[in-house]
């Protein structure tokens, strides 16, 4: 993918095509676009436009808006008229973005991983491995076809990263990790592929594409080796494909790269095997054989992709603010989720592809303990105990059925003017919160760091401290809908959301959640800013240094 950053200003043309035009004096419309840098990007701004057939001009009568001499500069300089913020997440964009894509790419390894112990793609290892051994003439042959089909393997599912990236667009993943209907579209997918792996019914791909594939793979050389890993990746979709969905919607971050990065694992650690046991075919001799105990695996991955479903769905419940699915039956799905794994794992219940009898070894006796103690670990967040493990991914503690006095801090705000008029009756500073429903990192300082003792008296008894939700998509009066105008561009602020994001981007340059920002009660920012950091040290130290200067 090309990537260009502009200095100033930048011109794109575009031929349309008009159908159904309801003036015959008028043309109106609107824009929808969303500008980003690295690792982030500015909420989508609209743009409403209405012009007069008489003003506009034959694309021929248009002078050249692209002239040759445009600057095109590496990165953009920032502009932060709120002062030197050396706290907050852009300081070290290009390590966090790094950073991130590494977590991604090791999140698709281990998903990788799982899939070589699945019942589709375990068995093929030792018969694709002794088929180029007895195939090819020498021993040093046999390991270059298939280290060839190890990359080959790498090649056909990291194009599956690109294709989505180049279909979809660079902000795929940004729309995933916001948009509420395409949160409940992915939990109802790995809803369905969970339960597929849980044998009540298969999903493959079309059994013509694998025959097609395995003829093709009969032309020998390069050729032959590209569709014999072509054969593989269709063969064992239906055990691949769910974890495929799982790591692609768990690679929702907003970067261009997470899809490329995430399967790039996957398709390594898919791939090892086969390169390795090839060269060392001795080996296999210390694998286990098939048996029952790859289903096994296939169980206990599908309940745990329909627990992480549940997170797709409190992140849609959130953003439209429904309630369905608060704190503590979220954390209660998860609790039963795990006694069914351990129950599952000790042998009491069945599956509809286990085997009836089947001894019950030491290893899923272990696996059944864990189970048990992480269901049992997670039972006092049902009255709203800490649960530290798991933060991120449950709503937030006052996103709950019932109020709790656990030492959680909740900001009693959610409102700017409200908030402010408080902060001067009350002779305090105003804490600017801008955060998201769906925001994990945010649920994380809310959880982890928020409740430190030190912290939590600053911020109840130091602080006004305002919740500002930059995804809150609760329509404002239409009496109140503005346009407001900030660096040339116009925002037409009509949610409650979009005004948040609005005030963070125009006031403080900034739109990454969660950014915290301490400001008196004339708006000006007292000292720095700071975001996403568990380490309620560095929170604390910025907390008193923007103190000192109130």
């Amino acid at each position: 993918m090309d990537l260009k950053f502009f200095e100033e200003e930048v011109y794109w043309k575009a031929t349309l095509k008009l159908s159904n035009i309801s003036s015959p004096d008028t043309l109106s419309g609107s824009l929808l676009y969303m500008v980003c840098n690295a690792t982030m990007c500015l909420p989508p701004t609209d743009i409403y436009y209405k012009l007069a057939w008489s003003d506009i001009k034959p694309f021929s009568e248009l002078p050249d808006l692209c002239p040759p001499s445009k600057h095109i500069c590496k990165e953009l300089p920032s502009h932060n008229k709120a002062g030197d913020d050396k706290d907050d997440l852009d300081s070290s964009s290009d390590e966090k973005e790094d950073e991130g894509l590494l977590l991604i790419f090791l999140m698709g390894f281990g998903l990788g991983l799982a899939a070589l112990f699945t019942p589709c793609v375990f068995p093929l290892i030792p018969m694709t491995v002794s088929f180029f051994t007895k195939t090819s003439k020498t021993k040093s042959a046999g390991i270059k076809n298939a280290i060839i089909y190890g990359f080959f393997i790498i090649f056909i599912y990291t194009a599956l990263g690109l294709s989505l990236t180049a279909i979809f667009g660079v902000d795929i993943m940004n729309v995933i990790s916001t948009d509420p209907y395409f949160n409940v579209g992915l939990f109802l997918l790995l809803v369905i592929f969970g339960l597929s792996f849980l044998g009540y019914f298969e999903i493959a791909l079309p059994q013509s594409w694998a025959n097609k594939a395995d003829a093709a793979s009969d032309k020998g050389g390069l050729i032959g080796i590209f569709f014999m890993a072509a054969t593989l990746a269709i063969v064992s979709f239906s055990c691949t494909g769910p974890l495929i969905g799982g790591a692609l919607a768990g690679a929702a971050t907003g970067s261009y790269a997470a899809p490329t990065a995430v399967m790039l694992g996957f398709s390594i650690a898919l791939a090892l095997p086969f390169m390795f046991f090839s060269a060392f075919p001795g080996y296999l001799n210390s694998l286990p054989t098939a048996g029952g105990w790859l289903n096994t695996v296939k169980v206990v991955l599908g309940l745990v992709e329909i627990g992480f479903a549940f997170k797709f769905l409190s992140n849609a419940d959130m953003v439209l603010q429904l309630g369905l699915l608060p704190r503590e039956i979220f954390i209660g799905i998860w609790i039963i989720l795990s006694l069914v794994l351990a129950v599952y794992l000790f042998g009491f219940i069945r599956f509809p592809h286990d085997s009836k009898g089947a001894k019950i070894g030491a290893t899923r006796k272990v696996l059944g303990m864990i189970f048990l103690l992480f269901g049992g670990y997670m039972v006092p967040g049902l009255w709203g105990g800490p649960v530290n493990l798991i933060a991120g991914f449950p709503p937030p503690v006052f996103y709950s059925i019932y109020a709790h006095d656990n030492g959680y801090v909740d900001a009693h705000y959610t409102d700017y003017d409200e908030a402010m008029t408080a902060a001067i009756e009350s002779g305090k500073p105003l804490l600017l919160d801008f955060t998201g429903w769906a925001c994990v990192n945010c649920r994380k300082m809310e959880e982890q760091v928020w409740p430190d003792e030190r912290v939590a008296k600053i911020l109840n008894e130091d602080v006004i401290l305002v919740s500002l939700y930059v995804d809150d998509r609760t329509k404002i009066p239409e009496s109140q809908w503005k346009i407001e105008e900030y660096g040339g561009k116009e925002f037409h602020i009509r949610t409650i959301g979009k005004k948040w994001s609005y005030l963070q981007a125009s006031q403080f340059n900034r739109n990454a959640q969660p950014y915290y920002v301490l400001i008196n009660h004339d708006g000006d920012q007292i000292g720095g800013s700071a975001g996403y950091n568990p380490d309620a040290e560095v929170f604390l130290e910025y907390l008193n240094d923007a103190l000192t200067k109130f």
